[in-house]
């Protein structure tokens, strides 16, 4: 079945407020249709409410982390009913460096995301094995476990809202990438675990990104795929020419 595409954004720490509204006014009249690809910028926090207020027809605006609690003592937190108030539409749960630096681990994955889709946000989930894992030969076992607990306690309806991420930690900005091949075999096993987790329908119906040093060279191969969805980006989605090309990208290939 055909699946909508989606090219998202992801910020990280990086561009101060005018930087921001520079590359927001720079996309916004050159993006395509929000009908055929979905266009996503993943901001800091900070960003979220004014970036909002400046995203044309076809850009929405995400989040890269929320609480998976609607409000309580948590000091410098954000709860999805915050983001949500402010008309943010995604947010990143789960990145390995949220993992790595800030704890995050797959019973807190599981809780923001069913608070995410309980706030009517559509989270991207983000799994994804180390070098050594890869190496190993065990990133499907690994991968399926992160999956498994990801979505735990949550039903087809919650599930149908979810994006799930792919992004292997060993290519994160390192430079290197996944081959298309090793992506897409890494993404059909995990659309082989929602399958056995709800039916094969869910499966076919929910998108997959690959998140893994994406850029314009090799943005092109990796769509070409079979059950690649889109693209979770990083550096790439600093520069507005090299965001749009990469949109593009995934306009194109819907269209043909």
């Amino acid at each position: 079945m055909s699946r909508k595409p989606i090219i998202a954004g992801n910020w990280k720490m990086y561009k101060t407020k005018d930087e921001a509204y520079a590359f927001i006014y720079a996309v916004n009249v050159e993006l395509p249709d929000r009908e055929v690809v979905e266009s996503v910028i993943c901001a800091p926090a900070i960003f979220l409410k004014d970036l909002v207020k400046r995203e044309g027809e076809n850009l929405r605006i995400g989040a890269q982390n929320m609480h998976y609690a609607q409000e309580g003592a948590f000091t410098g937190e954000i709860s999805g009913s915050m983001l949500k108030s402010y008309g943010v539409d995604y947010v990143v749960i789960g990145h390995s460096e949220r993992r790595a630096y800030f704890n995050e681990t797959d019973e807190t994955v599981n809780l923001k995301l069913i608070s995410a889709v309980n706030m009517d946000l559509t989270p991207i989930v983000c799994v994804g094995e180390s070098l050594e894992i890869r190496e190993a030969g065990t990133t499907n076992e690994v991968v399926k476990k992160q999956i498994e607990k990801a979505y735990l306690n949550v039903d087809v309806k919650q599930a149908l809202k979810t994006v799930i991420a792919y992004e292997p930690i060993w290519a994160i900005g390192t430079g290197k990438t996944a081959t298309p091949e090793q992506a897409n075999d890494t993404i059909k096993a995990i659309r082989d675990v929602i399958a056995k987790l709800y039916d094969q329908s869910i499966a076919d119906e929910i998108r997959i990104l690959y998140g893994g040093s994406v850029n314009t060279k090799n943005v092109d191969s990796l769509l070409a795929t079979s059950d690649i969805d889109g693209a979770l980006v990083g550096g790439a989605s600093l520069d507005p020419n090299s965001f749009l090309t990469l949109v593009r990208a995934a306009y194109k290939k819907e269209i043909k």
